[in-house]
């Protein structure tokens, strides 16, 4: 039930000076919903905001409809425009992104599109050779195969000349994107973005654009008078919310509750094949296998290949095919983790010898063997470790290309957005960004981030934390409250796993697993029960049977109450002293 995330567990490396997380409890809210719940349950809605009744009844209740997609102002223009170009037969050029996110809303638009007698053309710029987002010459090349029309999923609303040049050679231009918004917006005929100043209600404001594509695909099928099989979208649109790290309220939060159900029963052969190779119940799926199973291998094939591999497997009707696809990704995703693992070793080294024990406000760190299609997982693991911004860059030849990801007190891509010339491109949002920048800007480049850090850090305390809504001794956990956690779930970014304490905890058994034997596990003893426990990462704290431990831990039961309940330990120490009875 931990917060998921597009990347499996990766551990600390060897030689990572070990760190100490905070254990801090969250803020109380002023007020806790009063209703038929346990008062744990309550506890923990006040302390995700929800705070009245009535809003705590809606957040538990079943799923309800889709809102109107149309509450998306210029979803209108985009439906009337694709209609058009299904009516008179114009080849459609759907443009993605080589993340979980770009290819689900890619395959989401082409899907619909077919669906309606369109035969259109997607197409996945490869990560190594074509950078993020829109470029120059894929838009020239899809305008010489005849698109007229330029659909973006996931990228261009920063892509201010590349579109200006998609109109000068003749084609009109959709944007779906759900990006932060630049000062300076591109010139596409439509722009369909969340973010934009009073183009979505609140409850869409959050939209990944996996999210957008399911309500363009609902609204494209509805005013072309075809019956809508949710089902034959949600399932995806749901993975590219929880991959994207989406947060999980408003409608967010009903795409997941509604997708998952979707995701078990998938018509799609090669998300059924991933599904096994994964060791995925399709009948009891979560959002965390959704973030730590299926996306890491979905983002694999443009983190090693070339994204348009996954993107096939989401669109194949062909069996055999489907199986080979997710045998492949799987593969590429085992690779990935040994080229991730030697690359963040190597980062962290290279962290040490720079800064030492006195770590700026922002980590910036680079190397000609960092590939860009693990940058992101470096730059996620620093923060993870070092509990502050992190920027991690691959030397080219004459530029580099780097992956930002922050925290919440810093808003990363504002800060790229300072000094724009330093950057031949950048883009992102408040959580992560990316840039190519000249090698001869970088130590520029460094220098402002780490000013921007400094300024809005100044004063707090960077090192990692560890949140924790309340103390909960094993010995009082009840299968009542229990299930009302799961309602609770799905739980992810902006609805986070309830997290709790428990002291002087007895430890039975223990022993090292997994490639590596970096994870433990365990069995505790509070009282007169017993509890098997996994601590992903932990394999270092050396305990034995009879010690005793205090752990942070939450519940390994995410969405299925009837399943075997597992304690997840998110941190262990050696006991406290307690005081005499």
């Amino acid at each position: 039930m931990t917060t998921p995330a597009a990347q499996d567990r990766t551990s600390a490396p060897a030689d990572a000076a070990p760190r100490r997380r905070r254990w801090r409890a969250r803020a109380r809210a002023e007020a806790v919903p009063q209703g038929d719940w346990p008062d744990l349950a309550a506890r923990i809605l006040s302390l995700r905001g929800i705070t009245d009744a009535e809003t705590a009844a809606a957040f538990l209740a079943p799923a309800g409809p889709a809102p109107d997609p149309y509450a998306l102002p210029a979803l209108h223009a985009a439906v009337e425009r694709l209609l058009r170009a299904v009516a008179t037969h114009e080849t459609v050029a759907v443009y993605g992104d080589f993340d979980v996110d770009g290819v689900t809303s890619a395959a989401e638009i082409a899907q619909a599109l077919a669906a309606l007698g369109a035969a259109p053309v997607p197409y996945i710029p490869d990560r190594f050779s074509e950078g993020y987002g829109l470029n120059i010459p894929a838009i020239e090349l899809l305008r010489r195969d005849g698109a007229t029309l330029l659909v973006t999923a996931d990228c261009g609303t920063s892509s201010v000349d590349e579109i200006a040049r998609a109109r000068e050679i003749g084609m009109d231009v959709i944007v779906l994107d759900h990006h932060t918004v630049p000062p300076v917006l591109p010139d596409a005929n439509i722009l369909v973005n969340p973010k934009l100043p009073g183009a979505a209600p609140g409850g869409l404001l959050e939209l990944a654009t996996a999210g957008l594509a399911f309500h363009l695909a609902a609204a494209l099928h509805e005013a072309a008078g075809r019956p809508f099989d949710a089902d034959a979208y949600l399932d995806i649109a749901a993975l590219g919310t929880v991959c994207d790290m989406a947060p999980l309220a408003a409608e967010n939060r009903r795409l997941l509750r509604t997708g998952l159900p979707a995701l078990a029963r998938t018509k799609r052969p090669g998300l059924r094949a991933l599904m096994d190779v994964a060791r995925v119940d399709a009948r009891s799926i979560t959002a965390e296998d959704l973030g730590y199973k299926l996306g890491p291998r979905l983002n694999a094939a443009g983190r090693i290949a070339h994204a348009k591999l996954a993107l096939e497997l989401l669109m194949t009707q062909d069996e055999e095919r489907g199986r080979e696809l997710a045998l492949q990704l799987d593969a590429l995703n085992r690779e990935r983790q040994d080229r991730t693992q030697q690359a963040v070793n190597l980062a962290v080294r290279l962290v040490e010898e720079r800064d030492g024990a006195d770590q700026p406000p922002l980590i910036m760190v680079g190397h000609a063997d960092f590939s860009s299609g693990v940058v992101g997982l470096i730059a996620s693991k620093l923060v993870d470790l070092y509990g502050r911004p992190a920027v991690v860059y691959e030397i080219g030849a004459e530029t580099s290309r780097a992956s930002c990801r922050s925290i919440d007190e810093f808003h990363i891509t504002d800060a790229l957005r300072v000094r724009p010339e330093l950057f031949e491109r950048f883009g992102g949002h408040r959580a992560a960004a990316g840039f190519t920048a000249r090698n001869d800007r970088i130590d520029d480049v460094r220098a402002l981030l780490v000013e921007e850090a400094a300024r809005a850090l100044a004063g707090r305390d960077l090192a990692p934390v560890l949140e924790i809504d309340c103390n909960l001794p094993l010995r009082a956990l009840r299968g009542e409250e229990i299930q009302w956690l799961a309602r609770i779930g799905p739980f992810g970014v902006g609805n986070p796993a309830p997290t709790f304490l428990a002291r002087n905890v007895t430890v039975v058994d223990a022993r090292l697993v997994g490639n590596g034997e970096k994870h433990l596990k365990l069995r505790l003893r509070d009282g007169g029960l017993t509890w098997p426990a996994i601590a992903f990462g932990l394999g270092a704290f050396a305990c034995e049977p009879g010690d005793r431990v205090d752990i942070v831990y939450c519940l390994n039961n995410d969405a299925r109450p009837d399943a075997p309940l597992e304690i997840r330990v998110e941190d262990i120490r050696v006991a406290e002293p307690q005081p005499p009875a």
